[in-house]
């Protein structure tokens, strides 16, 4: 018997391959499925089940070309949703056998109406592991208040009181010994307090996470509703395409790895409308790019960011990427349901530049930099856009706090006719924040090269030239 997990970062997101005496299951895959397929097919296994903890919120699953790839069966907990496609709507307590092993539904509503787990009982019958989806994660608990988003008459406090029940009635009555694998891990969406680590024993959950220690019910309601940020705009739109079916990932590859001359990217994108989405470095990027296109870095929450900074997952977008990494983009764009890129910049941005094209650059200075600026210039204007929490936690003073997330909202923060030096914690989201800013007619924004852990190590900044608000109190 085989039990893997196959984790990927940007999304912080856990598939799982099982496999028993040449039958095999994925618990909520990934768009592209071929490297299931794959796997499958060199253990000379059949892909017979498709199990899905939810409807995802947080990225596009593959089930539906999954299937339709390996004749595999969607199985989907107690819904009442109608769905785009065939699916096998199993009932709490539910069965399914898997080679010599067993998987048990468990029917746990709270994150979503129609959250489960799977019960893994392995070959020699005994209970090994739990499948947790979004409803228990190492060290937390899934959010309840994105199904209110799709579902009327929900709230968030009606769905904390079922995960409630869901927690205590279902899940913690089992083994101790029982291995937990939940769908995501520190750095999702979908909750506040995920630990890095992607797996656990239910016995230690039981211990040390905070939403299963003994409270009551409404203790438990205001305790995991406290402290949650507004999720991703793009969550509400994944989750219909979770449900009612989307194109295939074929078809989005075919239609977005399309190679454009510099000519043929211009007239693309003055014909469309089209959105320039540049994945290089930041720093890279700041020396040169294509006027009014956004950075958002391949090597960083890529995901991620681009559903928090593109509210319409049906926006067309031109790729710039670093060569040979194009397909990787198209494929991570589709993760999260942007199927409408147009074709990728050939040859890159060097290709860009050497047929004359124009060019804009960002300015980014070092933390010693912008100490000598400082110096001269007591009241030079820092613009910080991490998150709130993080600004509390320390900042530098005098700094304003414009967080990336909100970035509507912190725009009306700044002054175009005065010149802002704007940091995060390491120059991923600060690029990110000037280069829109820059494609919406700022251009006094200058990058700070590191950010606040540049600032923290340098020898130009002491301790009194930063503060953590709360040792005030």
């Amino acid at each position: 018997m085989k039990i893997e997990q196959i984790y990927t970062g940007c999304l912080a997101q856990g598939a799982y391959y099982i496999e028993s005496d040449g039958e095999a299951a994925v618990i909520d895959p990934l768009r592209e499925v071929q490297p299931y397929i794959e796997k499958a097919e060199r253990r000379g296994a059949k892909i017979k089940y498709v199990f899905e903890t939810h409807f995802h919120a947080d990225f596009v699953s593959g089930h539906q070309d999954l299937a339709a790839k390996t004749g595999a069966k969607i199985v989907y907990g107690p819904t009442g949703m109608q769905m785009g496609f065939e699916a096998t709507i199993a009932e709490d307590g539910q069965i399914f056998e898997l080679g010599k092993a067993k998987i048990k539904v468990i029917h746990t509503p709270g994150h979503t109406m129609e959250s489960v787990c799977y019960l893994m009982i392995n070959e020699e019958g005994k209970e090994e592991a739990i499948f947790t989806g979004d409803t228990l994660f190492i060290g937390d608990v899934g959010r309840p208040d994105l199904a209110q988003k799709v579902v009327k008459d929900l709230t968030q406090e009606k769905l904390a009181a079922h995960l409630y029940d869901s927690l205590r009635n279902k899940l913690m009555p089992l083994s101790d010994d029982l291995i937990v694998y939940p769908a995501h891990g520190a750095g999702s969406a979908c909750g506040k307090n995920m630990s890095k680590e992607t797996s656990d024993t239910l016995g230690n959950q039981k211990k040390t996470n905070y939403a299963l220690q003994e409270m009551t019910k409404e203790e438990f309601i205001k305790e995991v509703l406290t402290g949650l940020t507004p999720p991703p705009a793009y969550f509400p739109q994944n989750v219909m395409m979770n449900i009612q079916g989307y194109d295939s990932i074929d078809e989005v590859l075919e239609r977005g790895i399309k190679p454009l001359t510099p000519a043929e990217f211009e007239a693309v994108a003055n014909d469309t409308g089209a959105m320039i989405l540049d994945t290089r470095d930041p720093q890279t990027f700041a020396k040169g790019f294509i006027p009014n296109s956004i950075n958002i870095g391949i090597d960083g929450s890529f995901a991620v960011w681009v559903g928090a900074m593109i509210p319409d997952l049906k926006q067309e977008i031109l790729v710039v990427a670093d060569e040979g990494r194009e397909e990787e983009v198209i494929t991570r764009l589709a993760r999260v349901g942007y199927d409408y890129a147009l074709g990728y910049l050939k040859g890159g941005f060097e290709a860009w530049k050497a047929a004359g094209e124009e060019v804009d650059s960002i300015t980014s200075i070092t933390v010693d930099e912008l100490s000598k600026i400082k110096e001269s210039d007591a009241d030079a204007l820092i613009l910080d856009v991490r998150k709130n929490s993080e600004y509390l936690s320390e900042h530098v003073i005098g700094a304003e706090n414009a967080p990336l997330d909100y970035i509507n909202d912190s725009m009306l923060k700044v002054d175009k006719d005065k010149t802002y030096y704007v940091h995060c914690a390491g120059g991923y989201r600060s690029m990110i924040f000037n280069s829109i800013l820059r494609a919406r007619g700022y251009d006094n924004l200058i990058d700070i090269n590191g950010g606040f852990t540049a600032i923290k190590e340098s020898e130009k900044f002491k301790v009194s030239d930063y503060v953590c608000p709360t040792t005030l109190l």
